[in-house]
């Protein structure tokens, strides 16, 4: 029961601290499988920050415009579905770097 709800917290941590509460969390909690998800939130949150950036870079070309559009929107809603599967007890990997942990 703990861990659903470190889960939930996790994934909504995107919403207000996306770097920190992964973090806290890697450091104290004692399941593998919490500490995986929050390493996978830390990367996803730090690869979203990153396209967005060269996202915004490319909006002088207008190519970025709509690959600006698009991660904003992944990064609201991928976080999101996190919460749901959390909340469901359902296993979940965040995308793109789901499998690189």
């Amino acid at each position: 029961m703990e861990s659903k709800w470190l889960k939930v917290i996790l994934h909504a941590s995107a919403f207000f601290a996306p770097l920190l509460v992964p973090l806290f969390i890697f450091l104290i909690s004692t399941e593998e499988e919490v500490k995986r998800l929050s390493i996978q939130a830390l990367l996803f949150q730090g690869v979203m920050w990153l396209l967005v950036a060269i996202s915004a870079a490319l909006i002088i070309v207008l190519i970025g415009i709509p690959f600006l559009m698009i991660f904003s929107i992944m990064g609201i809603v991928v976080p999101i579905i996190g919460i749901i599967k959390a909340i469901n007890e359902t296993p979940w990997n965040y995308p793109i770097v789901g499998r690189w942990v």
